[in-house]
């Protein structure tokens, strides 16, 4: 298995060794097998590359969570192209400025949602070709590739040879300057992370993971490729179902899933509304999160309900993807902590701790953590300026990844998270720029002026609060406010409150005040 190097090699060797095992199914739905993924993954490419897609372009992928865009991201792969999912939830404005600033050149998306993106790529003067899938047919990439096989035929031919710095995808996070940022990830950074995952965590064939990040989302890593390589079954958990408690409950029993990997808020829903009692879930071997906080009263409430399997600490950002980790102790020893320690670093990747200067601080002190090592992603797409602020290259040329995240480390322990060295906050899991809400928000043309904090919140964890002044003689509501950020931003990136303010108090040096703001919240 070592020989693999490439993510399109894994299901080419699994679907080798697995051929008539489930690779994948969809709770109530249908399921298909290594065999069947691996062939619906090859026609996807014979279409891919016959629409011309070549080694190194990119594919995006609109589409809500499908066994069709599972076989689309093996398509673009198995084509040498790098897969760029956008939310199929979010605005088609921001969806169309991702795909058209890493300029795609086919995207993979659904009727229901075609004529808003092609309205908004348009508007960029953006036409990369499309592929629309009809998701009210039985099979709707299978009838798809049908019907254009009859009238324009697609050549079958081999999978691209792809190495370990070939561009394997490319994650969209929330960015300082009002525009989202791609991440780029290569196939060597992926397969790290696969392979430590497998040697810390030794999955098996008989597993079956849960897939409940969306694949714009870098938990979705592990869920696809952890549990393809290993010859387990991934789990589709859709949108819908994932947001309501008392159903997902019931699926995970009812799909017998053994690894669940999700963000904190997700396991405090289930364990606060979805009726866990009724259910077995002795399938549960391993229980994964990551993404933010996980207060521990909460944890505490679902390791009481599910109290047989092994629960892990992953902490690290999409530039990295996991880069610590940490196995949560038995319940006694919890008496002793406030939060969650993020833990030690995977090797092979190296940790530090550094001051202002990029200087190593001294056991115990706070500082800022930097990681270097296979995992670290290539940089960011077509940011040059981004990629020199986001590194710190030491003596030797070694490169460090800045993370923005200030930690201490402890020696039992290792590295406990402080918070954050800027307007950064974490939301149900995504990254939160409070400076793109801020933009979204001067966008408005009846907005004068904006300015956005986030407060701690014992529920949820982060609340964020907006604070809009208005253009003269222009007034709006909060539930226009509301209305009009559900059509400019993804939903966890929506203000839980919205507050219309005369005027936005200022500092001495005319700068927003945020101390101020946060003092009468």
């Amino acid at each position: 298995m070592s020989a693999v190097r490439s993510l399109a090699g894994l299901l080419e060797h699994t679907a080798r060794e697995f051929p008539e095992k489930i690779a994948v199914t969809v709770p109530g739905g249908r399921s298909v097998t290594y065999s069947q993924l691996s062939a619906l993954s090859d026609r996807v490419r014979d279409r891919l590359v016959h629409m011309g897609v070549r080694r190194g372009d990119r594919v995006g992928l609109r589409l809500h969570k499908s066994i069709e865009a599972v076989a689309t991201i093996f398509g673009a792969l198995k084509a040498g192209a790098a897969y760029v999912p956008v939310d199929a939830e979010s605005p088609a404005a921001r969806a169309a400025y991702i795909l058209n600033d890493c300029n795609v050149k086919v995207v993979v998306t659904e009727r229901d949602l075609e004529s808003e993106l092609v309205d908004a790529l348009g508007s960029l003067a953006a036409s990369p070709t499309r592929l629309v899938l009809d998701v009210g047919a039985t099979q709707p990439m299978e009838e798809l590739l049908e019907t254009l096989q009859r009238s324009e035929p697609a050549a079958s031919v081999a999978s691209v040879e792809t190495g370990a710095d070939d561009i394997a995808y490319i994650l969209y996070t929330s960015g300082s300057t009002g525009k989202p940022k791609g991440v780029v990830l290569s196939h060597g950074n992926a397969l790290s992370f696969i392979d430590w995952c497998s040697e810390t965590f030794a999955p098996r064939a008989d597993d079956r993971f849960s897939s409940h990040a969306p694949f714009h989302f870098d938990l979705s890593i592990l869920d696809i490729y952890v549990s393809l390589k290993h010859g387990a079954t991934l789990v589709l958990i859709g949108e819908e179902l994932g947001k309501e408690p008392i159903k997902l409950a019931a699926a995970i029993a009812a799909e017998r899933i053994s690894v669940w990997y999700s963000t904190p808020s997700i396991l405090s829903l289930l364990a606060n509304y979805g009726k866990l009692a009724k259910h077995d879930f002795g399938s549960l071997r391993m229980v994964f999160f990551a993404g933010e906080v996980f207060p521990i009263p909460q944890y505490r409430a679902l390791q009481a309900m599910w109290t047989q399997p092994q629960y892990f600490n992953l902490y690290g950002p999409t530039e990295t993807n996991v880069c610590t980790w940490y196995e949560v102790p038995p319940d006694a020893r919890l008496e002793q902590m406030s939060t969650f320690p993020i833990g030690r670093i995977c090797p092979p990747n190296r940790g530090k701790v550094v001051d202002d200067r990029g200087d190593c601080v001294a056991a115990g002190e706070s500082g800022e953590l930097l990681v270097s090592g296979p995992n670290v992603m290539r940089g960011y797409w077509n940011l040059p300026d981004h990629n020199e602020r986001a590194f710190l290259v030491d003596e030797t040329g070694e490169r460090w990844y800045r993370t923005g995240d200030i930690v201490c480390e402890e020696p039992e322990v290792g590295y406990r998270y402080v918070g954050r060295r800027d307007r950064m906050v974490k939301r149900r899991g995504y990254r939160v720029e409070l400076g793109e809400i801020e933009a979204a928000l001067l966008r408005n043309p009846d907005v004068r002026e904006a300015a956005v904090i986030a407060l701690p919140d014992p529920e949820s964890g982060v609340r964020i609060l907006a604070f809009v002044a208005c253009q003269e003689e222009r007034t709006l509501t909060r539930i226009a406010l509301k209305a009009y950020s559900a059509q400019a931003l993804p939903p966890y990136m929506i203000p839980d409150i919205f507050s219309v303010v005369p005027a936005l108090p200022r500092t001495s040096t005319d700068k927003i005040d945020y101390q101020r703001l946060r003092t009468v919240a």
